[in-house]
C-alpha cells in the first residue's frame, strides 16, 4: 500500500507548478487588473480640468446684472459643467482627496477582513462594488454626488489593491514573488499611460469616466473563476480545500498529481490577534522602532505627496495633457531596473539609494522653478517634473522594500500598515498642492523639493540592510538610543529584488 508523503505548502507548489499556465493566466488577470485602477485614479486629473475662461458682467441701465462665465476652451469637463471656478475651485481638488481618503480606509479595513473571510470573496466584493460606484460617477447629477461617488471608488480601489497584490503572490512559488510583485507596479504604470491615452480619444468627461470604467466589468468576469488563495486556506487550518486547490491548479497545468498531501498545522487565532496588538504598540513604546517609525512614516508620506502631487498635476503643466498624463506613467517604467540595480550594489544599498533617489527628485523640483516657461522642450518645466516623476518612483519602490527589512518579522506586518497609513496622508493632500500655482508658479515645485530633500536627510539616520543578518524578535534590535537608529543590527530581506505593492 503506497502512502502519500506529506508536504508543506512551498513543497507541494513545486510539485503543482510555481508559476505554471493556469498560475500565468490567474496571475495575468489580477495584474491588467491594475490598468482598470489606474484609471480610476487619474481619472480627475482629466475630468477636473479647468479651461480658460473669462468673466463678463454687463450692465444694464448702468448698473451691473448678473456675472456671466465663458468658457474659450471646448473644453467638456466637471469644472464646465458645474462652474467649479474662483470660489468654487476648491471642489475639483476635493474629489480628488476624497478618493486618497478612501484609499485610506479602504487599506485599513479590507487588508485585515481578507486575512479574516479569505482573500477571493474580499477582492470580488470589493472589484463589484468598485465598478458600481464608478458608474455612479459617471451619471452623477450634482458635484456632491460626484464626490461622495469618488471616495466610495477610492474605498474599493484602496482595499482591492492591497488583495490583488497579495493574491498575485500567494498563487505562485516563493521564487516568482518579487517578478508578481514589479509587474503589478509596471502595469498600474502603463495604465496611467493608456488613461492618457484614451482621455485624446472621448473628450467628453461622461463619456470618457464611462469608458475608463467598463473595463472593470470586463475584469470582474475574467476574476470570478479565480480560486481562493491556497496560502490563505493553509494558513487557516483549512488544508483540505488548500489541496482541492493546488489539485485543480496541476490539473490545468497540465501535471497529473493525484496523490498531494500537506503537512496539517493549527491555527491559534487568539495569539495572532494578541501579537497584533502587541506589534502596533511596540512601535511607539520600544525607543529603536520608535525613531524608525516617525522617519519612515515621513520617507513614506513624502514619496506619495512628491508622486501623486507631479502625476496629478500633468494636466496643468504646459504641452497637451493628454501626453503628459501619457508621459507620466510611462516614465515610471526605468524607475524598476534603476532599483533593483543600484540597491544590491554594496556601494549603494537600500540607505544611501533612497536617499539619493529622493534628493534627485527634490533637486529636479528645484530646478523647475528656475526655468522660464517658453523654454525649450528639452529643458523645460515638464521634463524636469517628469525626471523627478521617475526619481521619486525608484525611491518609492525602495521604501517598500527597506521598510520591510527594518522590522523585526514579528511586526513587520504592523510596521508597514503604519506605514501605508502615512502614505495615504500625503496622496490625501497631494491634491491641493497643484492648486497652489494660484499663490506663485513656483509654489508647487517648492514643497515637492522641500518634502524630497528632507525626505533624503532623514533617510539617511537609518541603518544598511544589504547583506546583513536578519533580526526576528524585538531584543536582536539590541540596547535602545538615539544611535541604534544608525547603529543597530540590520536586517535581511528575504528578496532581494524590488518589489512593490500598488501605490
Amino acid at each position: 500500500m503506497n502512502v502519500s508523503p506529506v508536504m508543506d505548502l512551498e513543497d507541494a507548489l513545486k510539485l503543482v507548478g510555481e508559476f505554471g499556465p493556469y498560475q500565468k493566466r490567474a496571475v495575468a488577470v489580477l495584474v491588467l487588473t491594475q490598468v482598470y485602477m489606474a484609471c480610476q485614479s487619474m481619472l480627475i486629473v482629466l475630468v477636473g480640468f479647468t479651461p480658460e475662461y473669462r468673466i463678463e458682467q454687463p450692465h444694464q441701465d448702468g448698473v451691473p446684472v448678473s456675472q456671466h462665465v465663458t468658457f474659450t476652451e471646448n473644453v467638456d469637463s466637471i469644472v464646465t459643467e458645474w462652474f467649479l471656478i474662483k470660489q468654487q475651485a476648491y471642489k475639483v481638488s476635493l474629489a480628488g482627496s476624497l478618493f486618497f481618503a478612501g484609499l485610506l480606509i479602504g487599506n485599513v479595513v479590507f487588508g485585515p477582513l481578507s486575512d479574516k473571510i479569505g482573500r477571493r470573496p474580499v477582492y470580488l466584493t470589493g472589484l463589484f462594488f468598485e465598478v458600481v460606484f464608478g458608474y455612479v460617477t459617471t451619471f452623477a447629477p450634482s458635484y456632491e454626488v460626484f464626490a461622495a461617488s469618488r471616495f466610495l471608488v477610492g474605498l474599493m480601489n484602496g482595499g482591492i489593491g492591497l488583495v490583488c497584490f497579495v493574491l498575485t503572490q500567494e498563487y505562485v512559488g516563493k521564487s516568482y514573488w518579487a517578478m508578481t510583485g514589479t509587474l503589478t507596479s509596471m502595469t498600474f504604470a502603463v495604465g496611467i499611460a493608456l488613461f492618457g491615452a484614451l482621455g485624446y480619444l472621448i473628450q467628453p468627461w461622461r463619456s470618457l469616466a464611462t469608458a475608463a470604467n467598463s473595463s472593470g466589468v470586463l475584469f470582474f468576469l475574467l476574476s470570478v473563476t479565480l480560486p481562493e488563495s491556497p496560502r490563505w486556506l493553509y494558513s487557516q487550518g483549512q488544508a483540505e480545500r488548500a489541496e482541492e486547490v493546488l489539485r485543480f491548479m496541476a490539473s490545468r497545468n497540465g501535471n497529473a498529481v493525484k496523490h498531494l498531501m500537506l503537512q496539517r498545522v493549527g491555527v491559534s487565532k487568539a495569539g495572532n490577534h494578541k501579537s497584533r496588538g502587541a506589534g502596533v504598540l511596540q512601535l511607539i513604546i520600544h525607543p529603536v522602532l520608535r525613531l524608525r517609525t516617525m522617519v519612515l512614516m515621513y520617507v513614506w508620506y513624502a514619496c506619495s505627496l512628491v508622486y501623486y502631487g507631479l502625476t496629478l498635476g500633468a494636466g496643468e503643466t504646459s504641452g497637451s495633457r493628454y501626453v503628459n498624463v501619457a508621459m507620466y506613467g510611462l516614465v515610471e517604467l526605468p524607475a524598476y531596473p534603476l532599483c533593483i540595480y543600484f540597491i544590491n550594489k554594496h556601494w549603494a544599498g537600500r540607505r544611501k539609494s533612497m536617499a539619493s533617489f529622493l534628493c534627485l527628485a527634490g533637486s529636479a523640483c528645484l530646478c523647475t522653478t528656475f526655468i522660464p516657461e517658453n523654454a525649450g522642450a528639452l529643458l523645460s518645466v515638464t521634463s524636469l517634473a517628469l525626471v523627478g516623476k521617475l526619481m521619486v518612483s525608484a525611491a518609492f519602490n525602495i521604501a517598500y522594500v527597506y521598510t520591510s527589512e527594518l522590522y523585526p518579522t514579528v511586526i513587520r506586518n504592523a510596521g508597514l500598515g503604519v506605514c501605508s497609513m502615512s502614505c495615504r496622508v500625503g496622496g490625501i493632500l497631494a491634491p491641493f498642492v497643484p492648486s497652489m500655482r494660484a499663490l506663485h508658479t513656483s509654489m508647487p515645485f517648492t514643497v515637492f523639493c522641500l518634502s524630497g530633500l528632507s525626505a533624503a536627510c532623514l533617510g539617511l539616520l537609518l541603518p544598511e540592510t544589504l547583506n546583513r543578518p536578519a533580526a526576528e524578535t524585538l531584543e536582536e534590535l539590541g540596547s535602545p538610543g538615539l544611535g541604534r537608529v544608525l547603529e543597530s543590527k540590520p536586517l535581511l530581506y528575504e528578496d532581494e529584488s524590488c518589489a512593490s505593492t500598488h501605490k
